[in-house]
């Protein structure tokens, strides 16, 4: 098993011996291509030493960024949390690495002694040491001081625009040609359940023959859109195919591309499943481009971009530290937009943040968070997104029953969007009991696929599995949670689950983790009071919390 494998493009080669060569002299194993023996199967022996390696270090160049063999090595990486990249010239990197921490080190040239290459040569000793559980986050170029001059008062910016090009039939079969007709009619009704994108109706692109598209950026210009989405419908074996494509409508350069396959004997019954899996997918996507946009290029910023930032920081990181972030940018987004209902609202839920995880309980920030929220819904009183962040906050402050009112009812109005049925999740799981809880963070998990929420979906499932009893399958979630971003509160969790199922040496364990952060029982004690509904279960957990709190304690 080699502690680190090299990924590079072949034109890269002499840069890539600079950096095994130093790795080596530090004493760690190295893989790279240059050690194949005749006769062994490039793909194969690869992904067996991709698989095996503690890190795959990329080297980002004009050259391996164009090369679906780096690519395809950087996705298992990260898929297997052990890419640990960096560049070794100026270029822009596949969109979907763009969040991913990258040291930069198209100056080095071998000196041991750099300071960047001491940094990098830690990060990698961490990976192969196995003390990192996930990729950090990106360094973000922060917000230019001048923001407020590049924007008019009340310029706000609005969610990305897409049209959804007519969908070609490659079976040649009547039926098909049906099937693709409506599937684009369902498609654009999913995607507009989501609040990451707007979309065009169906009628806007009925003219338009796809055999005739031959200038994408001018269909665009015509159409006035952010993004395009092309797709085609084939039979493959005893299953109906629907691949999709994600278009940059300016460029028209391929975002992501994506494939659904179903059955044709349960197509009929799959239909509706189908449809919600790719604009699912798809919405989550252009997520987390103009999230990466939105970081990388603060030159184009608007209040959208600012709100996308302060989601980001919100969410991806964490809670103690990232608030400050978050906060900071739907402040400066109000600022800009005093009347935008969104700015309103994610101000608001930064501030629940706060209040939750920082400490910042104070009767003037809980005052002010409720206020925005009631402001948010006089404004927009029938916005989904608007009622399930709104919502949230009466939660945080102390009124479940509220928050179950407005997050219902975002639910109701937009049942397809994971991020709604994320905040009906809390709510509901505490005013309507833990099964209803799961239920909505299940459905959350499907509606955001590979989305930098699952570890918070995970997370909730695990509570509402534990107070159901089922303490195996909470602690299944507990660990997806982890793997995704290690946290106190995850390890008191995993205690709280151990002593449910009887184990109190690994709770023992979890709480003495759990310590290990600094922070005083009465920060943990106080969030646990916030996030669940009063009542015997939060009495008793409460109750060893501050037993097994003070016992490893006194043993440490």
């Amino acid at each position: 098993m080699p502690d680190i494998v090299l990924s590079y493009n072949r034109e890269d080669q002499a840069r890539a011996k600079l950096f095994a060569e130093a790795f080596e002299r530090e004493g760690f194993s190295v893989w790279w291509d240059v050690g194949l023996k005749t006769g062994e199967a490039y793909d194969q022996v690869t992904e067996k030493a991709l698989r095996e390696a503690k890190a795959v270090v990329v080297l980002w160049s004009k050259r391996s960024v164009e090369s679906r063999w780096v690519r395809a090595e950087a996705t298992l990486a990260d898929r297997n949390k052990t890419l640990v990249p960096c560049m070794i010239e100026p270029c822009e990197r596949p969109i979907m690495f763009e969040l991913t921490q990258t040291a930069e080190l198209a100056h080095w040239t071998g000196d041991a002694g750099d300071k960047s290459w001491q940094a990098f040569l830690g990060d990698v000793r961490r990976f192969v040491g196995g003390e990192v559980a996930a990729a950090r986050p990106a360094e973000v170029n922060p917000t230019p001081a001048g923001v407020q001059e590049t924007l008019k008062p009340g310029q706000r910016g609005d969610a990305p625009s897409l049209a959804v090009l007519p969908f070609t039939n490659r079976s040649g079969q009547a039926d098909d040609e049906i099937f693709a007709i409506g599937l684009v009619e369902d498609v654009i009704s999913a995607l507009s359940q989501g609040a990451d994108v707007r979309v065009l109706g169906a009628s806007a692109t009925a003219s338009l023959t796809k055999g005739a598209i031959t200038d994408l950026a001018a269909v665009g210009r015509q159409l006035g859109v952010h993004y395009l989405l092309e797709g085609n419908v084939r039979r493959v074996a005893t299953a109906l195919r629907v691949s999709a494509q994600l278009l940059e409508a300016e460029s028209g350069a391929v975002l992501w591309a994506g494939k659904f396959d179903r059955l044709l004997s349960e197509l009929a019954e799959l239909q509706e499943e189908l449809v919600l899996d790719l604009a699912a997918t798809l919405n989550v996507e252009v997520s987390n481009i103009e999230v990466a946009r939105a970081l990388q290029k603060p030159e184009d910023i608007t209040v959208w971009r600012l709100l996308k930032r302060s989601q980001y920081f919100g969410f991806s990181a964490d809670p103690v530290v990232s608030h400050v972030a978050s906060l900071e940018e739907s402040e400066r987004a109000l600022a800009i937009a005093p009347d935008y209902p969104l700015a309103i609202a994610i101000t608001a839920n930064n501030l629940a943040s706060a209040i939750l995880f920082a400490g910042h309980d104070d009767l003037e920030t809980i005052t002010r968070a409720r206020a925005l929220a009631e402001r948010a819904l006089k404004l927009a009183p029938n916005d989904a997104e608007i009622l399930a962040a709104a919502g949230h906050v009466f939660g945080i402050v102390g009124d479940w029953i509220e928050a179950y009112r407005h997050t219902s009812r975002a639910v109701q109005k937009m049942p397809g969007s994971g991020m709604v049925h994320f905040w009906h999740t809390i709510a509901s799981g505490n005013v309507r009991g833990p099964e209803e809880g799961l239920r909505h963070a299940m459905t959350a998990e499907r509606l955001m696929p590979g989305s930098h929420m699952l570890r918070l979906t995970h997370f909730w499932q695990a509570e509402f599995l534990r107070r159901l009893g089922r303490y195996a399958e909470a602690d299944v979630h507990a660990d997806e949670a982890i793997a995704r971003f290690d946290s106190p509160n995850l390890h008191l969790l995993k205690a709280q689950i151990a002593l449910g199922a009887g184990d109190e040496a690994k709770a023992r364990k979890h709480f003495a983790t759990a310590r290990q952060s600094g922070l005083p029982l009465s920060r943990y004690e106080a969030i646990f009071l916030r996030i669940t509904a009063p009542g015997p279960s939060r009495d008793g957990w409460l109750g060893d919390l501050r037993r097994y709190w003070n016992e490893v304690e006194l043993r440490a």
